[in-house]
């Protein structure tokens, strides 16, 4: 396998493992001076990454949705969610091994699909890591605002696009050590809420019934659960950014998987253990969640000033004021990754596969602009945070499920790794597929017409791109 130029300078003559047309190492368009990614990152960076594009805290926001939709078995809802996206993880690392390059889930679909296929599965892939810093970027907005009112909250999100994109223009590996330190700060803040928690139902018992997070507090229902994880699975959106690093690893592709999989069950384990505790909490049954939608949004925020205090809801709200604004980060570091491996392929403009010292400058630049545009329409508006929450899901979920595709294309069907193994290379990944397609089905119909119509532009732009190479 060969490796990319670890030196100084403009990484030329940097190759990354696989960095061809997808059918060899180092072959194929786009391998110049200039367009290489310099291998700077190890285990816990890539950890860093993930957990800070997930949220170790990223239950708060929809906490008081899925207790409701749950009938209060917020907790198992976790618990399944965390399996059902095990199937997408799992597929990431066979994929990662294959084809250990930027660009990821485009990279895999190219090996295991074809180009046509992986154009689609990037192209996909690109609405959401183009929109999901958006809407971190808004969250940072929106919660600053509360804390200074004086100041308009586009401007605070026009700030985070400003300072965390002047980040990743400054490399990888910087964005990951100030990356790091903001994630010891989330964990930190999640550690003072979970002891806070265990204080309080020590002394005081737990409102609803200790079981009840896993059973229900109103009646058990296994189609409400269900229903809830159909919104739940949008809380791990963001460890598959991990893979988009694989040519920055110092320790290779098995590195990347390990990271994959590691962030997704820590994330899993966090996000359970939270839910659990806050529902214990909870001063209102689900069904009065249900009852009245306009406190579901605040319903963690309630139950922590109610039982705690509210010092621990002002710094539970900060955590994820600064959280958003790097979670942020994260999706625009592995946008610009996307964008890099697209242009480098020449699926898009060449230009976007320029590097800078082995960093993605013009792809970081670009995605920086888009999210910006996106983030700030969204900030002036009292209705751009649910016009862009409905929308930035539902191009992940359709590249992942070219994801489980590409693993059944290369194994089962190609058979490029000699005899596949049934379970993992047909069984888990067509399990994974339906889970995602079940999802999508569930998604909201603004997001469902949103993806339709990105589906059909990217149809379109990939029939022209094979109009002119006929007629070369």
């Amino acid at each position: 396998m060969a490796h990319t130029d670890t030196g100084g300078g403009s990484g030329a003559g940097a190759r990354g493992p696989g960095q061809g047309s997808g059918h060899g190492p180092g072959h194929g368009p786009g391998h110049g001076p200039g367009h290489g990614l310099r291998q700077t990152l190890g285990f816990r960076d890539l950890v860093v990454y993930g957990l800070l594009f997930i949220a170790p805290m990223a239950p708060v926001g929809v906490y008081g949705t899925l207790d409701a939709k749950s009938h209060g078995s917020v907790a198992l809802v976790y618990v399944v969610a965390t399996v059902a996206m095990a199937f997408t993880a799992f597929s990431y690392a066979q994929m990662v091994r294959v084809a250990p390059q930027a660009g990821s889930v485009f990279a895999y679909a190219r090996k295991g699909l074809g180009e046509g296929p992986g154009f689609i599965a990037g192209w996909m892939a690109m609405l959401d890591y183009l929109l999901i810093p958006a809407v971190a970027y808004l969250f940072a907005g929106i919660a600053m605002q509360a804390l200074v009112p004086s100041v308009g909250r586009w401007v605070w999100t026009a700030l985070a696009v400003v300072v965390t994109t002047a980040l990743n223009l400054w490399g990888v590996r910087a964005a990951a050590r100030v990356g790091f330190a903001v994630l010891a700060m989330e964990i930190v803040v999640l550690l003072v809420f979970v002891v806070s928690a265990l204080v309080v139902l020590a002394r005081d018992g737990a409102t609803r019934g200790w079981s009840t997070p896993f059973t229900s507090d109103t009646g058990f229902s296994a189609a409400a659960v269900l229903g809830a994880v159909s919104v739940a699975v949008l809380s791990y959106l963001g460890f598959d950014a991990i893979a988009s690093f694989a040519e920055e690893v110092t320790g290779g592709s098995r590195l990347v998987a390990r990271a994959v999989l590691f962030c997704l069950v820590l994330a899993g384990v966090l996000f359970v253990a939270q839910t659990y505790l806050v529902a214990l909490l909870e001063p209102s049954t689900s069904a009065e969640l249900a009852a009245d939608p306009a406190k579901q949004g605040s319903a963690f925020y309630d139950a922590v000033n109610t039982a705690v205090g509210s010092w621990l809801h002002d710094l539970v709200a900060v955590s994820k004021a600064i959280g958003a604004a790097f979670a942020a980060l994260a999706g625009q570091a592995a946008a610009g990754r996307l964008l890099f491996a697209m242009g480098r392929e020449r699926r898009l403009p060449r230009a976007l596969s320029r590097t800078d010292s082995g960093v993605p400058r013009v792809a970081l630049l670009l995605a920086a602009v888009v999210t910006l545009v996106a983030a700030v329409w969204a900030a002036r508006r009292d209705d751009g945070l649910d016009r862009l929450v409905s929308v930035v899901d539902i191009g992940a979920l359709t590249a992942f499920v070219l994801l489980h595709a590409s693993v059944v294309g290369w194994f089962a069907v190609r058979r490029m790794a000699g005899p596949p193994r049934r379970i993992a290379h047909v069984v888990a990944p067509v399990i994974g597929a339906g889970i995602l397609i079940a999802v999508i089905v569930e998604a909201a119909g603004s997001a469902q017409v949103v993806g339709a119509v990105w589906l059909v532009v990217g149809l379109v732009v990939l029939l022209l791109q094979r109009g002119r190479a006929g007629g070369t």
